[in-house]
């Protein structure tokens, strides 16, 4: 596909500039990639990669910060976030502004840090992204946790505000005679028996973490495989009858599900602000489309903004013309009588003849024509 490219401004304004002048913005009159049409987008494998987002050396733009990396070494094609980070994205979605990605490194890595404790960091989208596009989802992902008698926390960067943490046990008889119960077998549930897990209550890009041993002594270290996952809520449930054998040490890439927003900043809203990340200026505000709106995004971390289509649309809001008249008299269980669509609605009606309620099947009832005799 082939876009547009902003050539020819440039190389103008630089034949008005003075020698000296031209040295200094030489650089940028490089060719400049434009926002593909409506309706175009790249692709890498089986992923669409629409407007903001955009791959390195493709044909289209991105927003600062929504650039990705497409492996084209491997077969099939794979998309990477960034500049080809260990997270691949697997799956973009503008209208719940979140981006579906494995992580290849799976389990977080801890140092030892003494007798009882570890530390690590989960970096996933990488560090130093504190004003990045992306954050970790709250509504879709959790903190899952396997071992023996362990203890993990979440914590912010500073190290010392807990986030969320769960523990997992291997429960013991009075005797230590017979073997230690490391799961419940009730169906994958992590309930704190060989597992647990809890969901994630604060978005961020990165995390740091804390292990704690709950037995100094290690007995049943081996018993489990000792892991810390972010994970996307569920996941593990199918995954728990492998990943709680003894000898499971592979790794296996692990979904974590982000939001992103644009203008995204960390610094979470006051009640006095709450509602200005939208560009009050709407010339400076993503949103292109003439039928679209700009919603503020913002939880305990950052605040930013992203476009949606109005109600009775879809497509691309960041683009002019991006978002489309839903057609709902072709779609199915809209309407059982007659169907007129109409620019972001659709009206419905029993046919000439008939009485009911059109939305439902069967919903319309034909009445007899009843003839007047007279007298």
């Amino acid at each position: 596909m082939i876009c547009p490219w902003s050539v020819a401004a440039a190389a103008v304004a630089l034949l008005l500039l003075s020698p000296g002048e031209n040295q200094m913005v030489r650089v940028s009159a490089q060719p400049t990639k434009t926002r593909c049409a409506a309706g175009v987008v790249d692709t890498c494998g089986d992923v669409g990669v629409p407007y903001p987002f955009g791959i390195d050396g493709g044909s289209c733009s991105f927003l600062p910060g929504f650039n990705l990396t497409c492996d084209r070494t491997k077969q099939p094609h794979r998309l990477f976030l960034g500049d080809g980070s260990h997270l691949q994205v697997t799956e973009i979605s503008l209208a719940n502004y979140t981006v579906r990605v494995l992580n290849g490194v799976g389990t977080v890595n801890f140092t030892f840090a003494g007798h009882n404790d570890s530390t690590a960091k989960w970096a996933g989208v990488g560090v130093g992204q504190d004003d990045g596009p992306y954050i970790v989802s709250e509504e879709h992902n959790q903190l899952v946790v396997t071992g023996c008698n362990i203890m993990a926390s979440l914590l912010g960067n500073s190290g010392s505000n807990v986030i969320i943490g769960c523990s997992s046990f291997c429960s013991i008889t009075d005797w230590w005679g017979a073997d230690p119960i490391v799961h419940s077998g009730a169906g994958g549930a992590c309930s704190g028996l060989g597992c647990c897990d809890v969901n994630i209550t604060i978005g961020r890009p990165s995390y740091d973490l804390q292990l704690r041993w709950l037995d100094w002594d290690h007995n049943y270290d081996d018993l489990l495989p000792i892991a810390v996952r972010i994970a996307e809520r569920g996941w593990f449930d199918g995954m728990s009858t492998k990943l709680l054998r003894k000898n499971s040490r592979s790794a296996v890439p692990v979904p974590v599900v982000l939001e992103w927003a644009v203008a995204s900043v960390h610094k979470p809203p006051t009640p006095v602000d709450v509602n200005s990340t939208c560009p009050k200026d709407p010339a400076r505000s993503e949103c292109r489309s003439s039928n679209s709106f700009c919603r503020n995004i913002a939880n305990m971390y950052r605040s930013g903004y992203v476009c949606k289509c109005d109600d009775g649309y879809q497509g691309n809001p960041y683009l002019t013309g991006g978002c489309q008249d839903i057609d709902e008299c072709s779609l199915p269980g809209k309407c059982f009588g007659e169907c007129t669509n109409t620019p972001g609605n659709y009206s419905c009606r029993c046919p000439r003849g008939a009485r009911g309620n059109p939305y439902t099947k069967d919903g319309c009832i034909k009445f007899p024509l009843v003839l007047d005799r007279g007298g």
